[in-house]
């Protein structure tokens, strides 16, 4: 069974509920990547923030970049298992029409898997099933 710990990035790093939005958006550019899971003091993930995010929740509405990164949060963070399935990744993906993902292990972030992650490890029709869902208006 392929996990999501076997198509993950293992590198991922937080930006912290207290970082700025600018700070955020530095990082995001130091590591080539598009998005970046959000921490608290407790270095639990309260969301994930996506340069998708700064450009249209912060800029876009005339922010400055010290707007908070935290308060990009969500409701609730969806997350996945180091050890559930490629398969979980995909359904998590596809109900919470996201493309990026913590990956957690016993409560600490472990890595991210994004939707090219996805494509390379299943079936194409499956992921045109996921591409489909997160196109939809």
């Amino acid at each position: 069974m392929t996990t999501a710990r076997k198509i993950m990035q293992p590198t991922a790093e937080c930006v912290r509920t207290t970082d700025t939005a600018g700070q955020a958006a530095r990082r995001m550019t130091e590591l080539g990547v598009g998005a970046l899971p959000i921490c608290g003091p407790d270095d639990k993930i309260k969301g994930v923030v996506t340069d998708r995010d700064l450009v249209r929740k912060v800029f876009g509405q005339g922010r400055d970049s010290s707007f908070p990164a935290g308060d990009l949060n969500q409701a609730e963070a969806v997350t996945i298992g180091a050890d559930d399935s490629a398969e979980d990744v995909l359904a998590t993906m596809t109900d919470h029409r996201i493309r990026r993902l913590p990956v957690i292990d016993n409560g600490r972030l472990v890595g991210m898997v994004a939707l090219s992650d996805v494509a390379r490890s299943l079936s194409n029709p499956q992921v045109g099933e996921l591409v489909e869902a997160l196109s939809a208006d």
